[in-house]
């Protein structure tokens, strides 16, 4: 339990001095954020430097590194991952500078990309041996073998995206996914603790620094720098320690920003009608007169809910 505090609390000075450092730079350096021409809303953010992933990131992996070393590799792979996840997030991020638009890399070459490190990973859990599935709210798992390989596939680029969609307003993402690791931190020491314990707790503190200049309004943003290798750490957290199942559970905003997307698209190519104001959701309410700061404190509480359900078993 020390040693989760001390991951969280140097993690967090860690990402407040390297932000406090990477933010001037990357106003100069000009990576102002693009805004669509349709979230009229956000107009004003134009210019906000982005990019802001790669210190919270940097600091959660130091801190994590520093106390556990190389010997736990279910740990060292998350970290790949995340890893993985933040390159290809950045370039999507440099190529939006250079074009001066919000597209980035082509969809077809973001998924290839994600789905070749979801493969590597999960081949990974099954040869060995990371193929238990925990069931919710329950001490009971089981072993489904190398049926791990397409599930773990599609958790991992569904969480990348999910995770990607949510972080559209000032401390949204940052706040559900700080939520998020500390519930999945706490779930990993009472199931008996470990180096992805450490990596979420170290995740939980740099992002609470981040979003000291990212709650609204924001200094930084994150980018897809920041969100990818959020999503590819959320995935690994629940997938690595078993808890794969609670990944919809206690990511249920993310769950709602892809569902809301997707249902919103399948609706309006059939009947040319909307079911949101606006898709991701928070758009939505946010259209609806909420402001940004109700709207992440909103969807924090609901991960905070949800990973209080997940602990009970072990309470």
């Amino acid at each position: 339990m020390k040693t989760l505090l001390i991951c969280l609390l140097a993690s967090f000075a860690l990402s407040f001095a390297l932000l406090l450092i990477l933010i001037p730079i990357l106003k100069k350096a000009g990576t102002g954020q693009n805004i669509l021409h349709y979230v009229k809303e956000h107009a004003s953010k134009g210019g906000t430097p982005t990019m802001g992933g790669l210190a919270f990131v940097f600091a959660a992996a130091a801190v994590a590194l520093t106390a556990n070393g190389t010997a736990d590799r279910p740990f060292l792979v998350a970290l790949a991952v995340g890893t993985a996840y933040l390159l290809v997030g950045f370039l999507d991020d440099l190529l939006k500078k250079k074009r001066r638009d919000n597209l980035g890399l082509r969809p077809y070459q973001k998924i290839v990309f994600q789905v070749a490190v979801a493969a590597i990973a999960s081949i990974y859990c099954c040869l060995n041996g990371l193929t238990v599935l925990r069931i919710p709210f329950t001490r009971l798992s089981f072993d489904i073998g190398w049926w791990m390989l397409p599930l773990a596939v599609f958790a991992l680029v569904a969480a990348v995206n999910s995770v990607n969609l949510t972080d559209g307003l000032d401390g949204l993402a940052g706040s559900v996914c700080a939520a998020y690791f500390f519930a999945f931190g706490a779930l990993i020491l009472l199931q008996g603790g470990g180096a992805l314990g450490d990596l979420c707790f170290s995740l939980t503190g740099a992002l609470l620094a981040f979003l000291v200049f990212n709650v609204n309004r924001a200094s930084v943003f994150m980018g897809d720098t920041g969100s990818l290798s959020l999503g590819g750490f959320a995935a690994c957290a629940a997938i690595f320690s078993g808890n794969l199942l609670l990944l919809p559970v206690v990511g249920a905003t993310f769950v709602l920003s892809s569902i809301s997307v997707i249902l919103q698209v399948i609706y309006y190519k059939k009947t040319g009608k909307r079911i949101f104001r606006m898709a991701p959701v928070h758009h939505h309410f946010q259209q609806m007169g909420y402001t940004e700061a109700k709207i992440a404190y909103a969807y924090t509480a609901v991960t905070l809910v949800a990973g209080a359900l997940a602990l009970l078993p072990f309470a």
